[in-house]
């Protein structure tokens, strides 16, 4: 089969997009701004939920569900929540269509609704109006709860599972009876996504806080974790968020403590969202298209008979059929293509293009010489290995596959952490090389926004494990005791 993919070192957009395409992980809409999840890619976002949910279950969170459709007064009742989602909010105004009499529907003008409806672009307000109703005592805290959901931020720029208007997400809301449970709460969730990035996604990421000008809108402190693409441009992978109290004062959510005070609680979100697989694939895949780590893989191994009679597919799917439920007892997903309207070389390229981890290929002269072909996805090496005790074989190979991936990522990511010392070294880094620039800020909004500007790069974070160092901030000289990381971002 003709992939047709540009190479990333040619355009490095197109060829992400042509991915995403071909290998058939979504597709555009007519609906502007939304997408289509194909199965496959979808596939590969119910193993992130999977995991993520057994997650968040182990830690002592539940899932609920919360209306799409938020009052639009909700959102007045928290100042800088609104300000900050003002612009991307869609609006539902009536709630009836009409014939106009030429066979045309049309909005029925006088089914205007009394009050506009927001469609979800996150969900603090309705929670924490439903939170009043749920608190009252100490007794009823912590709360914690998870919810899988969609929601709409009108995007007028769109790239298939990074920035679209619709998507989907995961959106913890948590209360709690004092400040320091809340922050716990906050760094735990941080914790549980960076290690789902690095161990499942085989990502590395940096744990960092985001500064002012980055928070989220409402929080008084937003942790995140970023990656690093293959171009050297940042990813904001996962955020969590302490809220303080404003949410509770907001809606006025409060609580009797144990000493009998009346008291606000305080709280915490956290949410990681689709745009975790456009971050698989920027961060893994090359010009062959997906390359996917096994922990992730819907299909982690794909085996392909090669055949010239009936008699050698009897013999080789007999073996298969001894092979497959010993791989599959260990977990490990296992596909046995049989198709007869499919040559060989079309299903290597198939398997290839879509990131499946090991291809095994059986012939008749392997099943003589009792051998199978393995092919890595990852290294794109070929090898032969005996029949005898691949089941063993196997789940080794998986795990040296997704160490692999990881250290390959990582290589990159600590090869492309640069520090400068000076604002004409920070630009030129940044349109030389890219990656995370390491560099002293004063800890103004009006520098950060003045670098923003001038050169494109944003302040991913404040690393947590930054060491204090006496240094001048690189754009006005003023002193600094720690060094940010800047870069391009998507």
């Amino acid at each position: 089969m003709s992939k047709g993919i540009t190479s990333k070192n040619d355009d490095y957009s197109q060829w992400y997009n042509d991915i995403v395409i071909k290998a058939d992980l979504a597709d555009h809409s007519d609906v502007r701004g939304c997408m289509v999840i194909k199965p496959y890619g979808y596939s590969i976002w119910e193993k992130m939920q999977a995991i993520l949910d057994q997650k968040f279950k182990d830690t002592g969170h539940s899932n609920a569900y919360f209306p799409l459709l938020i009052p639009k007064s909700y959102f007045s009742k928290e100042a800088s929540h609104v300000e900050g989602f003002a612009t991307e909010c869609a609006i539902v105004t009536h709630y009836r269509l009409k014939n106009d009499g030429a066979g045309n529907m049309v909005v029925d003008e006088t089914a205007k609704l009394e009050e506009e409806l927001i469609i979800r672009p996150t969900s603090e307000t309705i929670i924490w109006n439903t939170y009043r109703g749920w608190i009252q005592s100490y007794r009823d805290l912590p709360l914690l709860i998870n919810q899988w959901a969609n929601v709409m931020r009108w995007e007028m720029r769109t790239r298939l599972f990074l920035r679209t208007a619709e998507f989907l997400w995961q959106e913890g809301h948590t209360a709690h009876a004092t400040a320091q449970e809340a922050v716990e709460e906050t760094e735990r969730m941080l914790d549980i996504y960076a290690d789902f990035a690095e161990s499942y996604m085989a990502m590395p990421v940096v744990k960092g806080k985001k500064t002012a000008n980055e928070r989220f809108a409402g929080a008084l402190d937003t942790y995140c974790i970023e990656a690093l693409m293959q171009d050297g441009k940042a990813l904001q992978a996962g955020t969590s968020h302490f809220l303080g109290q404003n949410f509770a004062k907001a809606f006025d959510v409060k609580f009797t403590s144990k000493e009998g005070k009346v008291e606000h609680v305080w709280a915490s979100s956290w949410g990681v969202s689709t745009r975790l697989i456009g971050a698989l694939i920027m961060a893994h895949s090359d010009d062959a298209g997906l390359v996917l780590p096994p922990n992730l893989a819907p299909i982690q191994v794909v085996i392909v008979p090669i055949y010239r009679s009936d008699e050698d597919l009897k013999n080789i799917s007999s073996f298969v059929d001894e092979l497959m439920p010993k791989l599959k007892r260990m977990g490990i997903t296992v596909k046995y293509d049989d198709r007869d309207t499919q040559r060989p070389g079309f299903k290597f390229a198939e398997y290839e293009l879509k990131g499946i981890p090991i291809r095994m290929a059986i012939g008749g002269r392997d099943m003589e010489n009792k051998t199978v072909e393995i092919a890595r996805r990852d290294t794109r090496e070929k090898f032969t290995v005996m029949q005898e005790g691949l089941e063993i074989y196997i789940p080794q190979l998986l795990d040296a596959i997704q160490t692999s991936i990881y250290n390959k990522a990582a290589n990159y990511r600590d090869e492309h952490i640069t520090e400068a010392n000076s604002y004409d070294e920070l630009k030129s880094l940044l349109d030389s090389k890219g990656g995370f620039i390491s560099a002293h800020w004063d800890g103004t909004p009006e520098t950060e926004q003045k670098i923003k500007e001038e050169t494109k790069a944003t302040i991913r974070c404040i690393p947590l494990n930054n060491k204090q160092e006496d240094g001048v901030c690189v754009y006005s000289g003023k002193p600094s005791t720690q060094r940010v990381l800047f870069a391009r971002a998507y």
